[in-house]
């Protein structure tokens, strides 16, 4: 018996390039850094109101100063504002690499960044001191033990500690002047930015630091004022900037 063949209609395979999934990504990680740039006004924010109010000097009034220590409104502005303001700036520090990372290539911008999250974490130590440790020599100051408490206070306020805050705020104020440099050269951001930056820092870290003063405040509302043009800014960067980036070089 004959057997009749039937022939079977052929399959074309169409093969499929797998789905690239980077350029997706790129433009998710370029929106949520643009949303990340604004840590950097809520940080400057928190660095205006931890320096709003500043502590009597213990050398002329150390009682006046054992008092305004122990009130609740003092350890708060510095948990809230100097330990916890830090790592929103440091989040802040971290999507402002990222969004210029996307659009051009820099060894400074990473230099930059090392040194500021570094410097910025360095000056912790010195809030964590001020939190909790001026708060305990105040209670003994208070408490009748007025030699032990200032003795106290100069051994903690001495030279390991100042040292710290010293390179804290050197390697802060060189990291941001240095992400500043790499905005003003890209012109990514608006120039001023890039200038502005760094102007605030020196003006809150080196100047108000050494007067102790309302200059602080001064620089923290400068710092206000560029952060959040800066986000602004940022926020009308279009996506299409990050296609051209590979091939944009800054030093």
């Amino acid at each position: 018996m004959a057997r009749t063949l039937t022939a079977q209609p052929e399959q074309t395979i169409v093969a499929r390039a797998p789905e690239d999934k980077t350029e997706t990504l790129v433009r998710d990680l370029d929106r949520v850094t643009r949303r990340g740039l604004w840590a950097l006004p809520v940080w400057a924010v928190l660095l205006f109101v931890g320096t709003v109010d500043h502590q009597p000097d213990t050398r002329t009034d150390f009682a006046g100063f054992a008092r305004y220590v122990t009130t609740p409104e003092f350890l708060t502005s510095h948990i809230v504002a100097s330990i916890i303001g830090a790592g929103i700036g440091v989040l802040g520090l971290l999507a402002l690499f990222t969004f210029l990372a996307l659009r051009v290539q820099s060894r400074l911008a990473a230099a930059g960044l090392a040194m500021a999250v570094v410097g910025n974490v360095m000056l912790t130590a010195v809030f964590g001191l001020a939190a909790f440790g001026q708060v305990a020599v105040g209670r003994l100051y208070l408490a009748g033990h007025t030699e032990e408490a200032v003795s106290t206070y100069n051994d903690m306020y001495g030279v390991p500690l100042a040292a710290t805050a010293a390179a804290g705020i050197l390697l802060l104020v060189i990291g941001i002047t240095a992400l500043g440099i790499v905005i003003t050269r890209s012109r990514v951001l608006t120039r001023w930015v890039g200038i502005g930056m760094p102007l605030s820092i020196v003006v809150f870290g080196v100047v108000g630091a050494i007067l102790n003063d309302f200059v602080q405040s001064i620089g923290a509302a400068l710092l206000i004022a560029t952060t959040v043009w800066l986000a602004y800014s940022a926020r009308r960067a279009t996506a299409t900037e990050i296609k051209a980036a590979p091939a944009a070089s800054v030093p």
